[in-house]
């Protein structure tokens, strides 16, 4: 038995900040940010609109794509690091909003890696009998970002992407996945406040734990590395090659690291997939809504090979090789 990715979908909330505008928070500039993350604006979320909102939304679309109902599905996973509440779990929210009656439903973090991880549990739980896992992933990062860091604030946007996993009656679908993770480098990417070492406090929100903190310089090398070593072990895995690729999706961090990955396996930029400029980092929604677009701009078609790749904090970082 072999899974299938069914139908996608996205959303976005509908504000748009540009770099014009985090000109005017912060000490930085059009220019910079261009030059140095490709990003020129994100989606952030407005006043009330959670995780499970976005998500909603997002899910709606996959399942009309996949031409099946919510209460068709067997499981939902939620990929996040900004869910609605610790507990409980917000795929129980999605649950229950969507009508979802038969379905077992769970959170899952892995950070920017989150979508890919899903991915694997969802072929996975497939090939042992489900008939329909939806796989979501959503994220609030403006909830997280600390607006007064020009080195952060810049990078992050809000979203959510979903797919229907289903399985497949014939040789196409989900051809392999491969997932790592390095503990050692766990506090390259954090959040650092919030969770059961340091619980909420006075003091934990006047040092601004609760918002994400990164070494860029570090991030930026074994970024670049993992990506390009992990794709290069999942095209081996099937017995292929980069010159099979007919699109990459790579996690949308920064566009220097996707140049650099593309650089070093030797993709031309048409079989790369970007959409950073107009939605920043989303984290776990990153990978969901590219492959959406993808989709919907027609670079996705019958046949079409396409590879699936992200790193995140963890650190994690997994890739994903698609028959379509």
């Amino acid at each position: 038995m072999r899974s299938r990715i069914a139908g996608t979908g996205s959303y976005v909330p509908a504000k748009v900040l540009t770099n014009a505008d985090l000109e005017r928070m912060v000490a930085t500039s059009d220019e910079w940010i261009v030059e140095r993350t490709g990003i020129r604006e994100r989606h952030v979320a407005g006043p009330g609109e959670a995780c499970s909102d976005l998500a909603v939304k997002a899910a709606e679309r996959a399942l009309a794509a996949a031409g099946i109902s919510a209460a068709d599905l067997d499981l939902i996973l939620l990929a996040t690091c900004t869910g609605d509440y610790p507990l409980p779990a917000t795929a129980c929210v999605i649950q229950h909003r969507l009508g979802a009656t038969k379905a077992a439903a769970c959170d899952l973090s892995a950070a920017c890696c989150g979508f890919v991880y899903a991915l694997s549990v969802a072929d996975a739980y497939v090939k042992t009998g489900m008939r329909h896992v939806l796989i979501i992933g959503s994220e609030v990062m403006s909830g997280i970002t600390d607006w007064t860091d020009r080195n952060t604030c810049i990078l992050f946007g809000d979203g959510a992407g979903a797919a229907v996993i289903s399985a497949s009656e014939n040789d196409r679908g989900i051809l392999s996945t491969q997932l790592r993770s390095d503990g050692t480098l766990c506090d390259l990417i954090e959040v650092p406040g919030g969770g059961s070492r340091m619980p909420p406090s006075e003091k934990m929100v006047a040092e601004r734990m609760q918002y994400i903190k990164m070494k860029g310089n570090e991030t930026f090398k074994v970024a670049v590395r993992t990506l390009e070593d992990i794709a290069r072990e999942t095209l081996a895995a099937s017995g292929l090659s980069v010159e099979d690729l007919d699109l990459y999706v790579p996690h949308q961090a920064n566009i220097r690291i996707l140049k650099a990955v593309a650089s070093r396996l030797g993709l031309p930029p048409e079989k790369v997939m970007l959409n950073l400029d107009r939605y920043g980092n989303t984290s776990a929604a990153s990978i969901p809504i590219a492959l959406d677009e993808a989709l919907r701009q027609g670079r996705i078609k019958e046949g079409s090979l396409v590879m699936l790749g992200s790193f995140g904090a963890g650190l994690t970082w997994a890739s994903a090789l698609i028959r379509w």
